[in-house]
């Protein structure tokens, strides 16, 4: 099969539809598929990929960039070129200028596309705006028009179909179990850089990710939890500003450490050392893929009900309401002292991934939905 992922920006930076995109492509090649990624050179580095056979990679030039609307019209040039080499489309995202264009060419040339949203459709997060008049013009006509949309949760599920997309389908984001077979000795992270037993966050320095209530919730926790800091790691920006100002406010400038951008080789390592894994964000629709490699590293998670679907499903950590700062501390508490628990957590949920969340897994029911979608044309 000859597969089209699009996707506006390619980035390992961004996030996990990053991570998504090309994970599932290849494991599609390794299927002895021939897939393409066509994206934008907006922050693209061409040694974030590796040479993959049946992999190509076709970054096109952008000309401005809003709000992470990226205007690329050269792309138009390529797709006159090439879109009749592909059997299917696979967008990721909702809101794009990329998704405006492939969709005209998927109609003109008859080719089904499945869109993948990885929960960009809830209009409420941020940007409400924005997105209505998005929607109102473009997004509405691009989920409505796919021949399947792909939810990575139930709740993402209920979000797309309110915007009557078409056979809806939960699926999970894929792990790559392998990186997790052979774990680094305890004390690898924590001995070199942080000399105390921790607390960890793990991600984008944003609003919306619920920072603010871990530091509250840290600050609060008692006399014996003392010699704990809270790493908070992940690439800075200006956020940090204001979560500086509450810690500042809160007395434990010496208590909380900002590793900033974490390199690949230090990423299990500053799982594994960490006591437990707090995940407090306001939106994730699932849960976040950090949360399952901080289960596969072997250390236990609190996550907030919003991104605890499937934690609750694999009865694999504590789940708490957004915002509740004492709820919070507690779990954190319960998570550190009552260690049979928190294993029977990380065992659980170990076993859960290995099943159900490995790429292969993953990509079979993805090729599942190009099939059945190619069987309706």
């Amino acid at each position: 099969m000859n597969i089209l992922q699009v996707i506006p920006y390619f980035a390992f930076k961004r996030g996990g539809d990053v991570n998504v995109c090309y994970n599932l492509s290849k494991q599609l090649t390794s299927m002895g598929h021939n897939v393409t990624i066509l994206t934008t050179t907006f922050e693209y580095n061409k040694e974030d990929t590796d040479l993959v056979d049946n992999l190509t990679m076709v970054p096109i030039d952008y000309e401005f960039n809003l709000a992470l609307f990226i205007y690329s019209p050269k792309m138009k040039k390529w797709l006159d070129k090439n879109i009749t080499k592909y059997d299917i489309i696979h967008l990721h995202e909702l809101r794009s200028y990329q998704n405006n264009i492939v969709i005209k060419y998927a109609k003109k040339y008859n080719i089904p596309y499945v869109l993948q949203p990885h929960n960009s459709t809830p209009k409420h997060v941020t940007k409400t705006l924005i997105k209505h008049i998005y929607d109102i013009f473009y997004g509405n006509n691009i989920i409505q028009n796919a021949t399947t949309t792909i939810a990575v949760s139930k709740e993402e599920a209920q979000y797309d179909k309110q915007m009557k997309a078409h056979d809806v389908r939960v699926i999970y984001n894929g792990m790559n179990t392998k990186d997790y077979e052979n774990l680094p000795e305890d004390g690898t992270y924590k001995d070199k850089h942080i000399h105390s037993p921790y607390i960890l966050y793990f991600g984008r320095l944003d609003k919306l990710k619920g920072i603010e209530n871990i530091i509250k919730a840290f600050s609060l926790l008692p006399e014996r939890y003392d010699e704990y800091k809270l790493v908070i790691a992940g690439k800075s920006t200006p956020y940090k500003e204001r979560l500086e100002k509450i810690i500042e406010t809160r007395n434990i400038e010496e208590k909380v450490i900002f590793t900033g951008f974490i390199k690949e080789e230090d990423k299990i390592s500053i799982y594994h050392d960490a006591d437990v894994f707090v995940n407090p964000v306001e939106y994730m629709g699932g849960v976040a893929i950090t949360v399952f490699e901080s289960i596969l590293a072997g250390t236990p998670v609190v996550v907030t009900k919003e991104s605890g679907e499937l934690i609750d499903i694999m009865n694999a950590g504590i789940t708490v309401e957004y915002g509740n700062i004492n709820q919070l501390k507690y779990a954190i508490i319960e998570t550190i002292e009552n260690k049979p628990l928190a294993k029977k957590h990380v065992l659980n949920g170990q076993a859960y991934i290995h099943k159900n969340l490995k790429w292969t897994s993953v990509a079979n029911k993805i090729l599942k939905v190009y099939e059945d979608a190619l069987n309706k044309e």
